[in-house]
């Protein structure tokens, strides 16, 4: 039988393979990160006529003589390139500007995904569409003390803070939108500002603030600063009850507040070889209010950040460490990956941080179908880590990557496959029609 029949076969089966994967490509230009193939041919083995000479006397070298046998599927390659990111206003849509993966998981085996279009499952996770976690670090509740080393929760100015490990194994990301907070009583008081200096002694200077008990109750909290000397300022604190009454307040010490020729804080009481001077107040529970219930209050106050120049008095609150009970009601992830709550109390927490994987070799990367992707032995183990870190891309919030299918590039493929199809089916009827005259030389 004639070669070119079975070299022709082959051209069709792989044109078809082709078309095949070029109609892949055109069903899913609207799905949400996906990304587009290409194919490549390659011949196969030719059959060797006559071998190739080397020059001899006088005369030149002859090339060989081969004859091919057809064509086979070289590679089905992914192309990794970027899609358009698009605006959604979903605050659980995320999209990846430049490399990387988001990582999820079904309970037993982590899963690399491009598409962000994420939901919200009935106890707070991220999922897919079907049904798989996305993946990253839970924040974890510590206490620190000022300088931001670890201390115990019950140690008077310890700071309560929500820190992320990305050491530490992955977790599901939870969103409790609708979680409960507790209250927490104040217990720091930093303050920023100016002491105008030009003030006559005597002079005095009155400043509200609040403060919250450990049931959340706020109060308002009254500070009247007075000039006692050249650079030199004592205060007194009072605070509003539940009842409305005007209550003073007992300081922890009755050290004043003393500034520098310069103008800048300066504590000139404490010794160089002992700690600073602590300024504090407490209030038993008692005096909050009649049937209140909550715990004593022990406040440390921090003047360190005060100035005293020739200005007018602009003495604020820069922190205060209490709030009062809420729930979470939002959320936001940012460009890192580090998911923070909102709560109706106006407290912002971190809850988490999404953590996105890549690879050495994309390309290796194996399909796993809902747009998932599975790691090979030549895509080389995932590096799963932070956004924006080890060529890893940073997270658009808020919207969606689209499919990188080039339509008009599918359709110039499409048309060269019909036509190169077509090509190899005439090939098969005219290698018929050789054959019939040969049958009928017979005749």
């Amino acid at each position: 039988m004639l070669r070119s029949l079975s070299t022709a076969v082959s051209g069709l089966r792989n044109h078809q393979n082709k078309l095949d994967v070029v109609g892949n490509n055109i069903a899913n230009v609207n799905t949400v990160g996906y990304k587009s193939e290409m194919v490549r041919f390659q011949d196969i083995f030719s059959q060797m006529i006559k071998g190739a000479n080397a020059p001899a006397a006088g005369r030149g070298g002859t090339n060989p003589v081969q004859v091919g046998l057809g064509m086979a599927l070289g590679s089905t390659t992914t192309v990794h390139t970027g899609g358009a990111v698009t605006a959604t206003e979903r605050e659980t849509d995320l999209a990846i500007e430049g490399n990387g993966f988001f990582v999820v998981s079904d309970g037993t085996q982590n899963y690399y995904t491009r598409d962000g279009s994420f939901s919200r499952g009935y106890s707070g996770e991220l999922l897919t569409s079907s049904g798989l976690k996305l993946m990253g670090w839970q924040a974890v509740k510590s206490y620190e003390d000022e300088d931001g080393r670890p201390i115990d929760p019950n140690v008077p100015g310890a700071i309560e803070v929500y820190k992320i490990n990305t050491s530490d194994q992955l977790s599901e990301i939870n969103i409790p939108l609708g979680e409960e907070l507790m209250a927490k009583s104040t217990e720091n008081i930093s303050f920023a500002g100016n002491l105008d200096s030009g003030m006559e002694v005597g002079g005095s200077h009155e400043y509200i603030t609040y403060f919250y008990d450990s049931l959340g109750n706020r109060y308002n909290l009254i500070f009247e600063f007075t000039k006692s000397g050249e650079n030199k300022w004592d205060y007194e604190i009072s605070f509003i009850d539940k009842e409305g009454e005007r209550q003073e307040i007992d300081k922890d010490n009755n050290e004043s507040i003393n500034f520098t020729p310069g103008g800048s804080f300066f504590d000139e009481l404490a010794d160089p070889d002992d700690d600073p001077t602590i300024y504090s107040l407490a209030i038993d529970a008692g005096e909050l209010g009649v049937g209140v219930g909550a715990r004593d209050v022990h406040i440390t106050l921090d003047f360190s950040l005060l100035n005293q120049f020739s200005s007018p008095n602009s003495l604020t609150v820069k922190a205060q460490d209490g709030y009062a009970a809420g729930e979470l009601v939002s959320f936001n992830v940012e460009q890192s990956g580090v998911v923070t709550g909102s709560y109706s109390n106006g407290l912002n927490r971190i809850l988490g941080q999404v953590a996105l994987a890549s690879f050495s070799n994309p390309e290796g990367l194996m399909k796993a179908g809902s747009n998932l992707f599975d790691y090979t032995v030549n895509s080389g183990d995932p590096r799963i880590g932070v956004p924006g870190e080890m060529g890893r891309g940073l997270i658009q919030s808020r919207a969606l990557e689209m499919s990188n299918v080039d339509l008009a590039h599918e359709f110039t493929e499409m048309i060269t496959t019909s036509r190169g199809y077509q090509a190899n089916a005439r090939v098969i009827s005219t290698s018929d029609e050789v054959l019939t005259e040969l049958i009928n030389i017979k005749r």
